[in-house]
Parts: structure tokens; sequence; C-alpha cells
């Protein structure tokens, strides 16, 4: 049989075992088997109505087709009866299902075709008013796997053509398969997870019934794999091979980049990069043309060289004609700390993510000074208890599913499996519910969350050792926590916990709570202001109890006044820990380690604030903000609040800890984004983006011959004293000195 390059073979004869095709691959003995081909790629249909997709090794057998119907509930086929057909002019293999006795009135036809590397994979069904294609699913069987299977959500850069920052959106979803040297990518277009398993994989259909998959082969990253699935002219991919981007001191950064054409015709492609600093200097550029044939996949390497400490932020472009793709990563260096024993920081929401492996993310939780996980327990998502116990970080859980005015018996036994949880676990807190006064500064509920959960929790737990908190509460809600005191639940804690959320406005705006706004955009969304109400009621209240912050944010959600863009989020990570220290917090949880939602685990949502309010961003490539979370518990642990700082402008602050000072400048006011339009929309500054207008020249007495100056993100430089006097810039963006005198 003649070579084969690039054009599909039928081939409707007997097949028997060890029959070389013209790919040089073999098929097993299937009577009268049916196969068609393509460079790279395989299907064999068997005799029992299975296709077997092959390389030059057996990979996948598709088997079964599962659908779903309101009336029928969830029928599969029994095997189906293959034939030669065409489709749209090209070969195909088709396959007639056999559906169980139940279910006879429902048709099942799978039709194959191959190009490239590629197969097309359809299901149509039919015969049936009642059909739900949301649950429709798919069969296979991977052969001698060296991994297991991977979900991977798939994203694409885009730029809103009324400016601000770029921000991903979904493309797709991947199902990734793998072998030495090889992968295959089921890729489709919706899917859930969840409903996934090790037989079946959930593929939704459309309303007319109709389920398609497209699969790749090949030795390639899932960006490209995506690309190719769905003949994108031009597909990006930029990366970096370290864990996070992270990097020790000095280090070389290596960004990695993949280009596809999924075009079906050569083209020459410019392919572009730029990495910048925190100040939006360039520490790598260059331009490389390539010409690349019909589905060819280009890698290329480039090296940044790295600081004592500092972050990138990586764009890579191609442009072939009119056509444009981009992907953005960044890569961090990290000076090393060893910490104390203990810490008041932590990290809110569960350690989920667990990408690129558990021990990564242990690692990278130790590296950045995390004392406490909020929720951990045996067969929560994340680390678990015994894990992080081997890591050294306390760990606490938050549980809810309070059942309001149940039973007798429904309390008792929700009680007793949250009371056992929280036992096994090895909790030191139980943070029972969360966030249970929504709709806020309404009250409502309240002796019912004592009577019904916060209460039978108390009495399991009493002798436990284990400490309670109330439910966190979503901002400080001045009136259920009244209404809390006043129904005997502040002596049933043992710890009060808010969850003080903050707008466009700087972690130190403070209006007092007669002054609070309601609303999405209310100014009861404020830190400071929040934080000093709780302190006051606890310090009022007296019996010792102890502050937390189970959640406390910085949310990035792109081109929102309301929220934070990435450089203004590393700037309010570190003052909002310093005023939490300052105002005697005994814990701080963060909200959250990556940019993601636990149901949808690495999918794009820019609209939904919840997605952004990560250190690391869905990539798990680190935020300024990360590193401002490292460099607020390397200088804060330990700490010992002195007092607010008397400059001679009052518009200029400060707090003085025992050793060092955090000065700032409010001359540009609290509001940020404040020249925001009606509308949510605002184009937001990129990261290395200076936003403070405002420079204040300060001289300050110095005890030594140098001050140290530390910025946000733990960059470090030294300034000469003069005569015993320092001289300062400040601006909005908090920085702490050491060499100060008192």
């Amino acid at each position: 049989m003649a070579e084969i390059s690039r054009r599909t073979l039928i081939q409707a004869l007997p097949v028997a075992a060890g029959v070389t095709l013209a790919t040089g691959t073999t098929t097993e003995a299937v009577a009268n088997a049916i196969s068609i081909q393509a460079d790279g790629i395989t299907l064999v249909a068997e005799a029992d109505g299975s296709v077997l997709v092959r390389d030059d090794a057996d990979r996948v057998r598709l088997s079964h087709f599962m659908i779903k119907d309101s009336v029928l509930g969830q029928q599969r086929t029994f095997g189906g009866t293959p034939s030669l057909v065409t489709v749209d002019g090209r070969p195909a293999i088709q396959v007639d299902y056999t559906m169980s006795a139940s279910a006879q009135q429902v048709t099942v036809r799978g039709l194959f075709t191959v190009s490239a590397r590629r197969a097309h994979l359809r299901w149509e069904v039919g015969g049936s008013a009642t059909l739900t294609p949301s649950g429709f699913m798919f069969a296979r069987t991977v052969l001698n796997p060296s991994a297991p299977e991977r979900y991977v959500p798939v994203t694409r850069w885009t730029r809103d053509a009324r400016g601000g920052v770029p921000y991903e959106v979904n493309a797709g979803a991947l199902y990734q398969e793998t072998w030495a040297g090889t992968r295959a990518f089921f890729r489709l277009d919706k899917t859930t997870p969840g409903f996934t398993n090790a037989t079946w994989i959930h593929a939704p259909g459309t309303a007319a019934n109709v389920t398609e998959v497209e699969l790749v082969l090949g030795e390639m990253r899932p960006a490209a794999a995506n690309g190719l699935a769905t003949a994108a002219p031009l597909s990006v991919d930029a990366w970096c091979d370290q864990p996070f981007g992270l990097h020790d001191p000095g280090a070389e950064l290596r960004l990695r980049a993949q280009v596809v054409n999924g075009s079906a015709t050569a083209r020459t492609v410019r392919l572009t990069w730029c990495a910048r600093d925190f100040d939006g200097k360039k520490a790598g550029h260059g331009t490389l043309n390539r010409t690349l044939a019909a589905g060819e996949v280009w890698d290329e390497t480039f090296t940044v060289g790295g600081e004592p400490q500092g972050i990138v932020f990586a764009e890579v472009k191609a442009v072939s004609g009119a056509d444009e793709a981009f992907a953005r990563t960044t890569m961090a260096t990290l000076r090393p700390h060893t910490y104390q024993a203990e810490g008041r920081f932590g990290i809110a929401n569960y350690t989920w993510m667990l990408v690129p492996d558990k021990a990564s993310v242990g690692a990278l939780l130790r590296r950045i000074g995390v004392k406490s996980v909020r929720i951990a327990y045996d067969g929560a998502p994340g680390l678990s208890p015994a894990e992080l116990d081997a890591l050294g970080i306390p760990h606490n859980v938050q549980l809810g599913g309070v059942i309001f005015n149940g039973t007798p018996a429904q309390v008792t036994a929700w009680a007793d499996d949250r009371a056992a949880v929280a036992r096994a676990s090895g909790a030191r807190y139980f943070e029972v519910a969360n966030e249970l006064n929504n709709p806020w500064m309404q009250g409502q509920r309240v002796p019912e969350y004592i009577r019904d959960g916060l209460k039978p929790i108390h009495d399991r737990l009493k002798d436990s050792g284990i400490k309670l908190m109330n439910c966190g509460l979503g901002g400080m809600d001045t009136v259920w926590t009244a209404k809390f005191i006043e129904a005997g639940g502040w002596d049933l804690i043992d710890a009060f916990a808010i969850h003080p959320g903050r707008g466009n406005f700087t972690p130190d705006y403070a209006p007092p709570p007669g002054e609070w706004q309601q609303g999405e955009n209310g100014t009861y969304w404020n830190f400071l202001g929040a934080l000093r109400e709780a302190r006051r009621i606890v310090d009022e209240q007296g019996g010792g109890k102890e502050l937390w912050l189970t959640e406390a944010y910085a949310c990035t959600r792109p081109n929102r006044w309301w929220n934070d863009n990435h450089r203004q989020a590393a700037e309010n990570v570190l003052l909002t820990l310093a005023l939490a220290v300052s105002e005697g917090v005994d814990g701080v949880n963060w909200y959250q380690p990556h940019d993601s939602t636990i149901h949808h685990p690495q999918e794009a949502d820019p609209a939904n604030p919840e997605y952004h309010f990560g250190l690391m961003n869905r990539d798990t490539g680190v935020k300024a903000a990360l590193l401002a979370y490292a460099t607020a518990t390397r200088i804060l642990e330990g700490a010992r609040f002195v007092r607010w700082l008397t400059l001679p402008d009052p518009e200029l602050k400060g707090l003085r800890f025992d050793g060092f000072a955090m000065l700032w400048s409010r001359k540009d006011g609290y509001l940020l984004n404040a020249d925001h339009g009606a509308d949510q929309w605002y184009p937001h500054e990129e990261a290395w983006s200076d936003h403070w207008p405002t420079k204040t020249p300060l001289t300050l007495p110095a005890t030594g011959a140098t001050v140290r100056e530390v910025d946000c993100i733990g960059r470090e430089r030294t300034l000469p004293v003069r005569d015993g006097q320092v001289r300062l810039t400040l601006d909005g963006a908090p920085r702490v000195y050491y060499g100060l005198s008192e």
C-alpha cells in the first residue's frame, strides 16, 4: 500500500493480527474491521461497535454512550453495528448503537472522522421527546497510560476594546491522557468534571441532542491541543516550569512559550515577547520569525535575569497577517526566611487547588509564612490535617449546614456529626457556619442560630480544647452582633470572627459605623472602620475573647472600579496586615490561595469577584500580592505595635512598631479608582504602573548611617543619613523603614 501523508485513507478490508497499516501501526485481530486513517492517527471500528484510537500504539477505546431522559432516566448503549460511510465528502465510521430493552425507542448513532493527528467524534441521539442532553456521556478506556487522566480547563487571553488590562476567558475544556512521549486530549465546549469518572466523560449535547468532541494526539501543551481541535488560526501559551513561577534570589527566570498554527495552510508567524518588572522596566524582550506548517507546534524558551526579590510580568504574542494571539504569565524571586514557630497569618478557604502537586503547595505555604489554614478535615478538598501537621501548619475547621428550626433529632444528628469531624481533624478552632448575617445589618435568625447551631456545638465541644468562633460575619455587622450579644451568644464563643470586606477604599479608610452606607458598593465594606468597631466590641464585652479576621481580601477582578488592580492589591495586602496587627488581631486568614472557584477549578470567570481573591493567578503564577503577603508575614511576625505616628503633615500617615515604622501618604485620598464613571467598568492600570500622582518629600531623624526601605513586594533599598536626618519620598503606597529614630 502506498505511503500516506496528510490525506485520508479508507480501509474496508478484513484486518488480521499483525497487519501493518500505512502509518506503520498494527491492529488487533478483528474480523471485517473498518478503519479510517490520517497522518498520525487511525480509527478502527471493532465488531462490537467499539472504536479503537491508534497512532503507533493502541491508545484509547471508545465503547459506549449514555443518554439521560426525564422519563427513561439514564440509559446506555450495549454494543453497536459499524459501517463505512461518507460525511461531507470524507470517509467516516458510523456506529448504530444498540439500546437496552427499556429504551428501544431511543436511537444513538456515532459518526467518527479523522484529519491530521485529530479525530472528530459525534453522537446523535433521537427517538424521544424527553431527552436531557445536559446529562449525555461517553465511555472511554485509556490503554496503558503513564499518568492518570487530568481535567484541564482551557482559557484564552483577550483585550477589552475600551482599554484596561487584558484578562482570560474560557475557551473549552480538555481531558488529558498521557503516555511516555505523547498525549491525547478530548476537547469539549463544556463539561462538568465532577460528573466524569473512570468510565464516563460528561459530554453535554446541544439542544438538537448532538454531542461533538475533538480528540487530538501528540506531545504538546493543552493550549496547543485546543488550538488544533478548534482550528484556531493561532494559539499561544506562556508559562514557567518552576512551580508558581517562584525562584530563589538571583535565579535565571526561564519563560516558556508555545505557538501552534491551527489553520490548514503554512503561515509565517512573528513571535514577540516582553517581560517587565514592578517598575515597568523591561527585563527582557525580543522578536522571532518562523514559517509554520499547518498544525505545526513551535516551542521557545526566553531567559530573564532574577533580582534578589521581585516580580516580572511576561507577555508572548504571535501575529500572522490579521490574526493575533497572546498569553501572559508571571515569574518572581523571593528571599529565603526562617519563620518563628507561631504566627498570626494564615489562609482562608480550602487549600484545594493542588497544582502542580501537594508537595509544591505545602512548600509554598511554608515559604510565605502561612501559620494557619481555616478549613482542614479528612474528606475536605486540599491538604489533609495529617499533611498540614507534617508541615507544621496549624489548622481549624469551618463547618455549616445549620438546620434552622429543625426537629430535635435533626439538630442532634447535625451537631454530633460536625463535632465529630472537628475532633477528628485536630482543629484548634471551630468556626460554626459562615456569614449567616446575610442580608447584612438586618439581624435575621440570630436566636435560631444560637439555639440550633452554636449552642449544640458548644455543648459537645466544651471540654475538648477546641475553641469556638461565631459564624464569620460578612462585614462588621453591628445589628447582628448586638442581637447575638443580647441572646447570650457571646458567652458561647472564645473568638469573635469577622470578614471585613473592602471596596475601592484604601485599607486605612475608617468611617464610623453611623456613616456606613449599605448596598453592593456601600461604605459598609471598609476595612479599618470595621476592624476598629470589632475591637471596640471585643474590649467592651470583655471575657478575654480573641479577635479573628477569618477572611481578608484584595480582589483583583479586572477593569472594575470597585476592585483593586494588581499593584493596588499588593500595596493593600501589606497595609491590611499591618493594620490588623495594630488593632491587636489574634489571627488573619487571607482569602484565598489561587484565583478560581472550588466548583470550577482553574476555569476563567472574569466577571465573578469570588474568582479573583487569590494570591496567585489562575495559572498559579504568583501575583504581586503573594510577595506582599510574604513581606508582611516576615516583617510583622512577632512585631509589637507601639503607636500611630504624628507627622508634620496630617495627610502623611504612619505606624510605629518596635524596630521599624510603616509610612504612607493620603494626599491623593482614600478612594481608589476615584475617577470612575456611572457603570462598573473602569480601565485598570497595569501592575507595573505607579498610580499615585502626588509625591511628598519628608525629612525625619534617623539613628545610623543609613535607613533601609522595604516596599510592598519586599524590594529593599538603602537611603543615606546626613547629619542625623534621612530624606524620604512618600505616596499612597505603604513602605517599611528600619533605622528611623523612635
